[in-house]
């Protein structure tokens, strides 16, 4: 997404800002349409009771979402902003790299049919999370890599996977994985235009990509 005018800022877009330097936001939520553009369902809480979430940021938050939608097992995605300071952040906001914030999708899945360990699958599989606070041609801190996780079990899944997805990409002459991952900080929805933008717009920018190397299936033990 290379897009909006170089902001005139006295730090670079691709280094994080302090709480003190971030922008103040607002407390007022942004609005988000009711339901899905794609499957009809809910787009906000409460979610089916037997339903998990996971959060990823794989760069531009457009085609990383498509990706998850079209998942077998995911009930329901949205794209917003997170791992920042800016509460209620605006699109422009996030883009002057004054919050702090990394593009997310927001994954409601169905663990019966897929499991989070195949979530994180699609995630490796689909960016290079070698780049830093980048990907490809879109550059700043909102398209750096990031896995939140919401339990102890997503948060040992995740760092296991990233081990594994390691030494595959050792193997194949990549660099070290700069992919963050924490448990899950505050998640601001972005704004209606953003949701499911790939479906209302087919023709629309997407930037994902990976980099041709597999994710081990199996997670659990890096190889």
């Amino acid at each position: 997404m290379l897009r909006y005018i170089q902001m005139m800022f006295s730090k670079s877009k691709s280094t994080m800002p302090t709480a003190s330097e971030a922008l103040p936001g607002r407390a007022a939520m942004t609005p988000v349409p009711e339901f899905h553009y794609v499957s009809g369902a809910r787009m906000q809480e409460p979610y089916p009771p037997h339903s998990e979430m996971a959060l990823f940021g794989l760069g531009c938050f457009w085609g990383a979402e498509r990706k998850f939608w079209q998942t077998n097992g995911v009930l329901v995605t949205s794209v917003g902003y997170a791992g920042g300071f800016t509460p209620n952040p605006t699109y422009e906001e996030v883009c002057s790299g004054r919050t702090g914030h990394a593009e997310v999708v927001l994954v409601v899945f169905d663990p019966a049919i897929i499991s989070y360990e195949g979530l994180l699958k699609i995630f490796w599989e689909n960016h290079d999370p070698t780049q830093g606070m980048r990907q490809g041609g879109d550059i700043g801190t909102q398209y750096r890599s990031v896995i939140y996780t919401f339990n102890d079990r997503q948060l040992h899944a995740a760092k296991q996977s990233c081990a594994a997805y390691q030494s595959r990409l050792n193997d194949a002459g990549f660099g070290t994985i700069t992919t963050e991952i924490i448990p899950a900080p505050p998640y601001f929805f972005a704004e209606a235009y953003h949701q499911q933008y790939l479906a209302k717009n087919p023709n629309g920018y997407c930037n994902l990509g990976g980099v041709g190397v597999s994710c081990p299936i199996g997670l659990a033990t890096a190889d």
